[in-house]
């Protein structure tokens, strides 16, 4: 994806979660606020969230229906303070 002038890159979040009520994305890029970036449901059950982001490392989870929740299509995890987990995505 092209840089936008302010040197951010739009950037994608998505979750197939069919039965989902309620998806949002929370992360280091929104001082994990469950409520800031919500995902909106396509017909096929996939949710999707776009959040402009400068380039580096950010952790991240998923909140559906109020639980918190790691991307299953995400290949990089580390380690948060609560003992589980959080997925990792890094922008170039």
């Amino acid at each position: 994806m092209p840089r936008t002038a302010s040197g951010t890159k739009p950037t994608e979040f998505k979750l197939y979660a069919p039965g989902a009520k309620k998806v949002t994305v929370a992360g280091s890029f929104n001082k994990w606020d469950a409520k800031k970036l919500a995902a909106k449901k396509d017909s096929k059950g996939n949710w999707l969230a776009k959040v402009a982001l400068t380039p580096g490392r950010y952790e991240y989870k998923f909140v559906v229906d109020e639980n918190w929740t790691n991307d299953p299509r995400c290949t990089s995890c580390v380690t948060n303070p609560l003992g589980s987990q959080n997925s990792v995505i890094e922008v170039k």
